[in-house]
């Protein structure tokens, strides 16, 4: 057998690194590279930069997926694709998604230096809106490229500021038209909770995948004087909240193998002294 051939782990580190620069906020330790921000717009030229420099043809697919090509020796064939993507939750680590499409790159790189030629065009992938933050669905590229998800419905979804998917791709010049059919495609990913490395385990390959459910919902009440209003005569929307929140703490404690996270909640009239007349909140459920 010939000599194994190894990625350049500095290398890597230093375009994770560099990556990881773009949307660093003052006064945060991470960064946040919201989908179809500038900040996610500049982080995509930096990458589509990486991958020209290395030869690879560049697609652009209309929900915005990044896709850069090496070219195999049998035309033929359909490309095996590596990545993840590039788009962050609010200060997030550099890692997250970064490091499954920097590795696929440094892949490439390996390839290139060493004069290898693959049968399959070998590709790097850049999901576009994974993390759903900005816009929901989450991993809407991915979803969109799939046929999981209608592109049309997608280009309608609006942000908090009214903003659609269109119109933000647009805005960054990355509302493309091209195409990427691949034969396979692997992303490497960081370890996003304690399981692994409690057990000390370095690496593992999935098996299976949770389902994801969210839901933005609003409770109605009515507003009080927080000082004279009893508390058996209330209707407290943000006491319906609390017992909403820990009567499905109860039930995926009991049930095992489902998680739920109450991650945004906002109440009116937004006043210390005033009891709640809305609680507007969403709910992530999973299992």
């Amino acid at each position: 057998m010939g000599e194994e051939l190894r990625i350049d782990t500095a290398r890597l580190l230093r375009s994770i690194n560099d990556l990881g620069g773009i949307g660093r906020r003052e006064g945060f330790k991470g960064v946040t590279r919201l989908a179809l921000s500038e900040e996610d717009g500049e982080a995509r030229d930096l990458l589509v930069s990486w991958m020209e420099e290395e030869g690879l043809g560049v697609t652009v697919d209309p929900i915005g997926n990044i896709f850069g090509v090496r070219e195999g020796s049998d035309p033929r064939l359909k490309p095996v694709l590596m990545g993840s993507h590039i788009d962050t939750v609010i200060d997030a680590g550099i890692y997250d998604g970064a490091y499954g499409v920097l590795g696929a790159l440094e892949v490439v790189k390996r390839l290139n230096e060493e004069g290898i030629r693959t049968r399959h065009p070998v590709g790097v992938a850049a999901f576009t809106n994974e993390e759903g933050v900005r816009f929901q669905p989450d991993m809407m590229g991915s979803l969109v490229s799939s046929g999981g998800y209608p592109l049309e419905k997608a280009y309608e979804r609006r942000d908090d500021d009214g903003v659609t998917v269109r119109e933000a791709l647009k805005a960054i010049g990355y509302l493309g038209k091209g195409k990427m059919d691949p034969e396979a495609y692997l992303e490497l990913h960081v370890e996003q909770g304690p399981v692994l490395h409690g057990m000390g385990v370095e690496i593992g390959v999935v098996e299976g995948v949770q389902g994801i459910a969210w839901w933005r919902m609003a409770l109605h009440g009515q507003a009080n004087h927080a000082g004279t209003m009893p508390l058996d005569m209330r209707r407290d929307s943000m006491a319906a909240v609390a017992e909403t929140y820990s009567g499905m703490l109860s039930y995926v404690t009991a049930k095992g193998d489902a998680l739920c996270t109450m991650g945004r909640i906002h109440v009116e009239p937004d006043a210390i002294n005033v009891v709640p007349s809305l609680a507007d909140f969403t709910i992530d459920y999973r299992s």
